[in-house]
């Protein structure tokens, strides 16, 4: 349908961020640095926007586009609300600073965030900004002894099982990827065929996203070697 929704300058974008925070419905969201118009068919075409951007770099245009999905808008805000409000504690978003690790003692702990599940991590949480990602396999970290020093240490982790889950992650890692400036993806699978998924579905991603991440991939195999 031809109707009226907003156009967003990248040249005169500043990447202030202002423009998402004013953006009620979720339409748009920071990619590279740049606000970009994520989800057409969340933009009302009310412009609430535009008197946030310093800049004047959102317009209005009249052109091709998905009605806009009221019913979609209104289940994302209130998944949005419990999880700010607290809904499930297992989904309760925290970031943490990990400490270095004492020579005379056991490592710390490098884990940056919670939620680390990949099914439960939001899409737009604030420590994915400039973030170098971790996607595990959930048994390297029983595999591999020294996952929190050779791979976590520095990066932010989210974990699966394509197999258990019976899930294609490649929809939510492309939000991700899409919504948040990644610096790096590093993919940490076991060397068993049914974690091809994963690793599948972070390639997948990458390419979804349309941005130029490094992807590097490591196989863990069942006695606890790690091969790049």
């Amino acid at each position: 349908m031809i109707r009226k929704i907003i156009c967003i300058d990248e040249n005169k974008c500043i990447g202030c961020g202002l423009c998402a925070h004013a953006c009620q419905e979720g339409a748009i969201g920071m990619v590279d640095g740049k606000a970009r118009l994520l989800r057409e068919d969340y933009c009302d075409g009310l412009g609430n926007c535009l008197p946030a951007c310093p800049t004047n770099a959102i317009t209005f245009v009249e052109r091709e586009a998905p009605a806009f999905d009221e019913a979609a808008v209104r289940a994302s805000q209130q998944k949005a609300a419990q999880t700010a409000q607290g809904g499930c504690p297992g989904q309760k978003i925290r970031q943490f600073n990990t400490r270095e690790p004492a020579e005379d003692a056991p490592s710390a702990s490098q884990l940056r965030q919670w939620p680390c599940q990949l099914r439960l991590a939001p899409v737009s949480a604030p420590y994915f900004a400039g973030a170098e990602l971790l996607i595990a396999a959930d048994c390297t970290a029983f595999a591999y002894a020294a996952i929190h020093r050779d791979f976590m240490r520095g990066r932010i982790t989210l974990i699966g099982c394509p197999k258990l889950d019976d899930a294609d992650y490649a929809d939510k890692l492309t939000e991700i990827l899409s919504r948040n400036d990644i610096r790096s993806v590093t993919v940490l699978r076991m060397e068993v065929p049914c974690c091809g998924g994963l690793e599948r579905a972070a390639r997948k991603a990458v390419e979804r996203s349309g941005k130029h991440i490094p992807l590097d991939v490591t196989i863990v195999s069942i006695d606890g070697a790690a091969a790049r």
